[in-house]
C-alpha cells in the first residue's frame, strides 16, 4: 500500500470567496481529503463546506491542534498516512505553518518521511511585504512585540536599528484590538525618515496599504482598531 501525503492547505484571509484568491488546485485537492488537521473546527467545516458544498461534513474526520493539544495525540495524527490516506493541513487564515502552530506537523512529517505538498495560496505577510516598496531581499519577521509598553518601546528601536545596520526590512503583528496603541508607538518611539507601512485587510474589499515616513504618518489619521494589519519598518 502506497503511503499518502501531508497537503498544506491555503484559506483565505477573511470572508471572501474562496475562489476569488485560491487556485482551482486547493479545490480538487479537498473534494479528494477527508482528514484534516485544523486550528479551529468550526471555521474549517465552514472552509471545507464553502469550497466544497457536496462534500458530505459527516464524512470528515477532524484532529484539533490548539494550545490544548497534547505532544502524544500529535504524534498520531498521521497515523492514517500510512494507511493509504491522504491528510490535509489548514491553517485559521493564510498559508499553514507561516506564523501558524501548523510548523509542528510539518516537522513531525518529515521526521516520519512522509512528502509534504504545499499548496498555492494568499500570505499577509508576503503581500504586504510585496506592496510595501521596501527590501524584499533582506527582510525578517519579528511577530508580536512585547505586550509591556517600556518593553515594546525598546523592541521597537532595536529593530529600527537593526533595519539600518543590515539594510533589512523588518515585520511584524498586534492583536488587531492593540493596533491603535502600536500605531501611536510607533510614531513616538521611530526616527522621522523611517518608512513605515501598514498593510490593513489584505485581499478583501476593504483592503488598505500605505507607506510613508514617520513624518507623514504624524498627520495621518487611519482606522486600525480590530482590523487585521501587518506593520512594516525600513530605516535607509
Amino acid at each position: 500500500m502506497n503511503k499518502g501525503q501531508l497537503f498544506l492547505i491555503p484559506t483565505t484571509l477573511g470572508d471572501n470567496a474562496p475562489l476569488e484568491v485560491l487556485p482551482i488546485s486547493v479545490k480538487k485537492t479537498i473534494e479528494n481529503i477527508t482528514h484534516y488537521i485544523v486550528e479551529n473546527e468550526k471555521t474549517a467545516r465552514r472552509f471545507i463546506k464553502k469550497i466544497t458544498p457536496s462534500k458530505a461534513q459527516n464524512s470528515l474526520v477532524l484532529y484539533p491542534l490548539n494550545k490544548f493539544t497534547k505532544d502524544n495525540e500529535m504524534q498520531h495524527y498521521l497515523d492514517a498516512i500510512d494507511q493509504g490516506e491522504n491528510i490535509g493541513l489548514i491553517s485559521e487564515a493564510g498559508l499553514p505553518a507561516i506564523a501558524d502552530p501548523g510548523a509542528v506537523i510539518v516537522k513531525l512529517a518529515h521526521e516520519k518521511n512522509i512528502k509534504v505538498t504545499p499548496l498555492v495560496g494568499p500570505s499577509s505577510i508576503f503581500m504586504a511585504l510585496m506592496a510595501s516598496g521596501m527590501n524584499g531581499q533582506n527582510f525578517a519577521f519579528n511577530g508580536y512585540l512585547p505586550i509591556e509598553s517600556t518593553e515594546r518601546k525598546k523592541a521597537i528601536k532595536f529593530y529600527e536599528k537593526l533595519s539600518f545596520d543590515r539594510n533589512q526590512t523588518q515585520l511584524f503583528i498586534e492583536t488587531p484590538y492593540r493596533n491603535e496603541k502600536l500605531f501611536n508607538e510607533l510614531k513616538s518611539s521611530l526616527q522621522g525618515n523611517t518608512r513605515l507601512c501598514i498593510a490593513i485587510d489584505i485581499s478583501l474589499e476593504t483592503e488598505w496599504i500605505k507607506t510613508y515616513t514617520i513624518s507623514t504618518w504624524k498627520k495621518i489619521t487611519v482606522a486600525l482598531h480590530k482590523r487585521p494589519a501587518i506593520f512594516i519598518i525600513q530605516k535607509d
